[in-house]
């Protein structure tokens, strides 16, 4: 590829999607992929005989980009299940309970869904473009999420749960969580009722075939030596003639580039000249999320022969939430756990055997011996990859947006921006990357 039209740093679904749509305006494209796969952060394992999204999953309404390309390429989704009754183990004690209203005080109740309907209130006024001209942009952004938390609710046990729905949605504490950004993100995602349910929510449904199995479809229509794998980018330089990208083995020259990155790796490419300070400062002020992804399989989803739909939820031990993973069929019971945020941190620091052995043991907790032996285990932590360093996504902590927010897109020079992190709708979600690759396209095509 002697003459290269534009460069794209990062083949998860952001990258792709700007190198699909920039290929079929009749750019010549180089996509330059750190990894031996593409994806990014959505990694579908495969195994002898079932495979695993060890990444993002699921797919729901108003996702529509992501469910037109699914179409497009004849891909089939399949409902999430959750048929039967939901699990809770809070103080210890164990309770089981149909629909979506947990089995607790009358009190408690009232409070939690006041402040859930109080926050999808709220975030209604967020301008999703440029959050930081949102009415009283700078006292939202001065507060955490748990601060307005402990404003809202008097009830310890509400704080509780909304805590593990909060750290389940952003993959840290709402301690670390700006409110505006809190409000921008829920409203990214419709409401906070979306973010956090299965049913007419952000986990409604799953990708036949893995979640990954969309981007290996879009990279087929590319031409021959489109992705470059394995090719770290360390640097990139830009004069008025264009940009050059260079890694260890390698260097390309082209008029204009894509850094397709969570904000984290974006910060830490070799800039020459440098970045503009605002926006060097605010990528030292995104970190990621911490999340691990904890599966447990066996012979069957036994679970459901109880009644049960395996979610569940808990205010103690490692594992918050879990989500029944198995296939399509049943052929095999997937039991799949989230160790979420502070949580996250101190699970790292295990062995893998006592990893295993913990998750476990919350898993027999909620379903009963047969629990405590699968045929299989396996857990994920994304903080541990060397090129993600964290998941879901990059949150935004007090002061970012209102500071430093309008560097997030805004290109330098040559060099343009995409990700999920720079996506205005379902920001954090696969469709807020592919929404993010089609904004960077037209960007560059002057659209």
């Amino acid at each position: 590829m002697s003459k290269i039209d534009i460069i794209i740093v990062g083949a998860g679904y952001a990258g792709i999607t700007a190198a699909r749509e920039l290929i079929r305006a009749g750019k010549t494209v180089k996509v330059l992929e750190a990894r031996d796969r593409v994806g990014g952060r959505v990694h579908t394992q495969q195994f002898d005989d079932f495979y695993l999204d060890m990444g993002g999953t699921w797919v729901g309404p108003s996702q529509d980009r992501i469910y037109a390309l699914l179409k497009e390429f004849g891909i089939e989704t399949f409902k999430t299940y959750d048929e039967g009754k939901s699990t809770m183990l809070m103080d210890g004690k164990l309770k089981t309970y149909k629909g979506l209203i947990p089995p607790l005080p009358i009190p408690v109740l009232l409070s939690l869904d006041m402040a859930i309907k109080k926050i999808s209130k709220l975030s209604k006024n967020v301008d999703l473009s440029e959050p930081w001209n949102t009415p009283n942009a700078k006292y939202w952004d001065s507060m955490t999420l748990q601060t307005w938390m402990d404003k809202q609710m008097a009830f310890s046990k509400a704080k509780s749960m909304f805590t593990i729905a909060s750290e389940a949605i952003w993959a840290t504490h709402p301690n670390e969580v700006s409110m505006l950004h809190a409000m921008f993100y829920t409203k990214s995602g419709r409401d906070f009722d979306t973010l956090m349910n299965v049913k007419n929510g952000a986990q409604e449904e799953r990708i036949l075939g893995g979640a990954q199995s969309l981007a290996n479809k879009i990279i087929a229509t590319f031409p021959p030596e489109t992705i470059q794998y394995n090719a770290p980018v360390k640097a990139i330089t830009q004069d008025g003639d264009g940009v050059e990208v260079i890694g260890k083995d390698f260097s390309y020259k082209a008029k204009k580039v894509v850094v397709a990155l969570p904000p984290t790796l974006a910060g830490r490419i070799d800039y020459q000249p440098l970045m503009p300070a605002n926006r060097d400062q605010l990528l030292q002020r995104i970190p990621m999320g911490s999340v691990w992804k904890c599966y447990a399989i066996y012979d069957k989803p036994f679970w459901r022969e109880n009644g049960l739909n395996g979610l569940s939820a808990s205010d103690n031990g490692f594992v918050s939430v879990t989500f029944d993973n198995s296939p399509k069929d049943g052929s095999l019971g997937i039991m799949m756990g989230f160790v979420l945020a502070n949580q996250a941190k101190d699970f790292s620091l295990l062995s893998p055997e006592d990893r295993k052995e913990a998750v476990l043991e919350q898993f027999t907790k909620f379903y009963g011996e047969k629990a405590s032996k699968p045929i299989f285990y396996i857990d994920k932590s994304w903080a541990e990859e060397e090129f993600t360093r964290g998941c879901y996504a990059g949150v935004m902590p007090t002061g970012a947006w209102t500071s430093l927010g309008k560097h997030l897109r805004e290109p330098v020079g040559n060099i343009h921006w995409a990700g999920t992190e720079t996506s205005d709708v379902w920001n954090g979600y696969i469709e807020g990357a592919i929404r993010s690759g089609e904004r960077v396209a037209k960007e560059i095509l002057g659209k």
